[in-house]
């Protein structure tokens, strides 16, 4: 259950907020800033790469190196594959799990890897087998870590992590705000280097400025009713969020939203583009599901019976190319089922701008549900 008066309660959120998430929301757009900075003095900025790599490899433990991937690929589109090589091993765990390059990798392919921890064995092996065939790499994780020493090993290029003095106290959650920007960032200026997305220096540091813009209208302090993650956090209270995303970078921030949701408040969330989603989910929301399912809700003991669990859609949207929008034909679908939608527009702004308020928001919104909800 959602403890809604817990919202407006900034002392109280503050209180709950024993793994730092809402300092790591707020900072998210000086971490931004401070992984330019870092990039810049590693040398990316100064990079004149021989042509483009073949392909894009990606590895890293965790829902942010997945993220990551997920957002290279929408921003670099068809100019270059960017594919995520995919952990094995017997645990979640530093020591067990191992990643192993594809059979075609080599010479004109290019390895990053993204880590938070950067104590992984098994990508200290990937990045030897990486030298071994001749692919370039690239690396970013905390500094003084033993990644490091392998990167160099390989000749490769080293880009510390924008970390903060707090992030020792205990792991970081991979889905933490903050953690995502700061592996992002330098891997944004590699491949704007590299010619395959536009993102120079001026447009990471408006990056920083839109993310510190929705800190501060989505801060603690600012009530639910002018608030939009609280709004959101408020909406999916007792509700199984349904993310239809719609535009190019809507779809992996969606992803986004729910892998945050599951990591850091413990909700499960669906997903889907649009106009797909409509068919994917319509008997879904046809179903147990939807808030029209059960006639007798009107008149349920809310005290005495546990609340019903029904679908909410969120529609996650930036501005379709082309005009063309199944935004209303969503609509139509989610109320002819009596089932609620909460939308979400970024403001005018370029693609890397759009893309970071849209995620800033959602992770506001999950970490508000983590913590009303005690999680």
């Amino acid at each position: 259950m959602l403890d809604e008066s817990l919202l407006d309660a900034p002392e109280a959120l503050a209180e709950a907020d024993r793994r730092g998430l809402l300092r790591g929301a707020a900072e998210a757009g000086a971490r931004v800033r401070t992984a330019v900075r870092l990039a810049a003095e590693a040398g990316i900025t100064e990079l004149k790469p021989d042509g483009r790599p073949r392909a894009v490899l990606i590895a890293g433990p965790g829902t942010a190196p997945a993220g990551v991937a997920d957002l290279l690929g929408a921003l670099a589109g068809v100019g270059c594959p960017v594919t995520r090589i995919h952990p094995t091993g017997v645990a979640p765990a530093a020591g067990a799990l191992r990643w192993e390059l594809p059979g075609w990798a080599g010479p004109v392919d290019l390895l990053l890897v993204a880590t938070p921890d950067g104590s992984e064995p098994g990508l200290s092996l990937l990045v030897d087998q990486a030298y071994r065939r001749g692919c370039t790499v690239v690396a970013v994780a905390p500094a003084r870590t033993p990644i490091t020493e392998a990167v160099e090993g390989a000749h490769g290029l080293f880009a510390p992590m924008a970390t903060a003095p707090y992030d020792q106290d205990a792991p970081l959650a991979a889905s933490a705000p903050g953690v995502l920007w700061a592996l992002l960032t330098p891997l944004l200026a590699l491949l704007d280097r590299a010619g395959l997305l536009a993102a120079p220096p001026e447009a990471l540091l408006k990056v920083a400025d839109r993310l510190d813009h929705v800190a501060e209208r989505c801060g603690p302090a600012i009530a639910t009713y002018n608030n939009p993650a609280k709004t959101l956090a408020a909406d999916l209270a007792d509700a199984l969020p349904v993310i239809w995303t719609e535009g190019p970078t809507a779809g992996p921030a969606g992803r986004r939203f729910t892998a945050a949701l599951a990591e850091l408040a413990g909700r499960p969330a669906l997903t889907a583009e649009l106009p797909e989603a409509l068919a994917a989910h319509s008997v879904l929301l046809s179903g147990a599901l939807a808030a029209g399912a059960d006639p007798d809700d009107f008149f349920r003991d809310r005290v005495a019976e546990a609340q019903a669990l029904h679908a909410r859609v969120v529609l996650l949207r930036d501005r379709p190319s082309g005009g063309l929008s199944a935004a209303p034909a969503a609509r139509e679908l989610a109320l002819s089922h009596d089932t609620a939608i909460s939308e979400l527009e970024p403001e005018e702004g370029g693609e890397l701008e759009t893309l970071a308020e849209m995620i800033a928001i959602t992770d506001f919104a999950a970490v508000y549900l983590a913590l009303a909800s005690g999680a």
